[in-house]
């Protein structure tokens, strides 16, 4: 069987579902040869088996909310992959939540999972509710439906969720205290809990620290770094958040943020009040980075995307396919060193073509926003042992993980003259660990 009827055989068994095709041809095509190259592989179907979920839940989540009125959601998790652990990803709350969108998350999870080198397998889940407008207490009534469906699938040796778009310290808190009640258990099943009751320091920060981890060591292949450097940034919830702390740290300066309105541009820098700042906004529910302009006086650019803006470093760092081809050759054209993914497949496939045909530095999501992932691992671990790591101590561990899903990236994808393709060598990377788990285990 030639690639090609392997991925059309693929689309047709997954109709409508054009963001999980469009995670399986990236993976498939960067690992098609190392899979034809090892008959233990095709011999076991391995590809045909990590592209089907072990197990989709799909349920309904009825709620009343402050008027009384009975509103009804649909809740998902998808269990994609546990060769190597128990199923790991977030929670996604928004209202584009749908099956392929979760299903290229939960598949892209795998490989990042797999990236980090801790025990943990590939999954994810949400649902399609809207946080926009509502109360408190509405929130809190969703989050306690969500669990009474959600629990019945999940634990700390079986499948561990996260936060992720539209779930946050306090939507963890929500569902973790319906998780206990009726569970009559206190486990660590899942993460991103408050730092009282068995979170782990730096996790809401972890995601965007790593990505500039990640930049940082990039730019060091062509020995430069990140200190000195014009970083654009797209979005202004956690992943944005955590990249600004940790631009300033390394002496970058971070000079826009965006949001489904349109962009900001800071000249100045990002930094100080104005990051604290990121923090009122995402708790707004309101999706402006707007108020950023009006409240510090900057330049705010509506319905447009910051990749226009002269930058050195891009950290798109919104959601997927954020960033296309013309955005891409704006980038490049800018003289732009290095994109770095921090939301997951922010970039088209015209636009990582771009990259690659520049010989641009580009790290794809699944090795670069691993930070985030990795520091769920490090919170499973410190739960596990019933103990508490230090900031800086959790701080050391994600900086050195980081750096070997870097090393492997460069392992598996140095090419010709130097040049390190990154999707590649993150696919292959992610895979064989995977693949070799699998067929470990025999056909299950």
């Amino acid at each position: 069987m030639s690639m090609k009827e392997f991925l059309d055989q693929v689309a047709a068994r997954n109709p409508a579902q054009p963001e999980f095709l469009q995670a399986v041809h990236e993976v498939v095509e960067s690992v098609w040869d190392i899979y034809e190259a090892n008959p233990r592989f095709k011999k076991g179907n391995i590809l045909a088996r990590l592209v089907e979920p072990e197990t989709v839940f799909t349920f309904r989540v009825a709620w009343v909310n402050d008027k009384g009125e009975v509103e009804v959601n649909r809740g998902y998790r998808i269990q994609f992959n546990s060769a190597i652990g128990p199923y790991k990803g977030g929670l996604r709350f928004h209202p584009s939540v749908t099956l392929s969108i979760l299903k290229f998350l939960g598949f892209e999870q795998i490989f990042k999972n797999s990236l980090t080198t801790l025990p943990m397998g590939g999954g994810k889940g949400g649902s399609d509710f809207n946080a926009r407008g509502r109360s408190d207490n509405e929130i809190m009534r969703f989050c306690q439906a969500f669990m009474t469906e959600l629990c019945k699938y999940i634990g700390p040796d079986t499948d561990v969720p996260a936060g992720d778009i539209g779930v946050g310290g306090r939507e963890i808190g929500y569902m973790f205290g319906q998780y206990k009640k009726i569970r009559r258990e206190f486990t660590g099943v899942l993460t991103g809990k408050g730092q009282g009751w068995g979170g782990s320091l730096m996790r809401p920060e972890a995601t965007g620290y790593g990505v500039v981890y990640f930049t940082d060591a990039m730019l060091k292949t062509r020995n430069e770094e990140l200190a000195g450097k014009r970083v654009a940034v797209s979005g202004f919830g956690n992943v944005a958040w955590g990249a600004v702390k940790k631009i300033n740290e390394l002496g970058g300066k971070a000079i826009t943020l965006s949001g489904p309105d349109g962009y900001i541009y800071d000249a100045d820098g990002i930094k100080g009040e104005k990051v604290d700042f990121m923090l009122e906004m995402r708790d707004s529910n309101n999706d402006r980075v707007q108020d950023y302009a009006d409240k510090f006086g900057v330049k705010f650019f509506p319905g447009k995307r910051p990749w226009e803006q002269a930058c050195d470093v891009a950290l798109p760092c919104a959601t997927q396919n954020e960033l296309n081809e013309a955005d891409a050759l704006a980038l490049v054209k800018s003289g732009c060193k290095a994109v770095c993914e921090g939301a997951n497949m922010p970039s088209t496939p015209e636009a990582v073509k771009v990259f690659a045909d520049a010989k641009l530095l580009f790290a794809p999501g699944k090795a670069s926003n691993a930070g985030g992932v990795a520091t769920s691992g490090l919170e499973m671990s410190q739960n596990s042992m019933r103990l508490s790591w230090s900031a800086e101590e959790v701080d050391k561990r994600l900086h050195d993980i980081m750096n070997r899903i870097h090393e492997s990236c460069v392992q598996h994808g140095r090419q010709d003259k130097g040049y390190v393709n990154y999707v590649k060598g993150a696919n292959v990377a992610g895979f064989l660990k995977v693949a070799n788990a699998m067929m470990d285990q025999g056909v299950v």
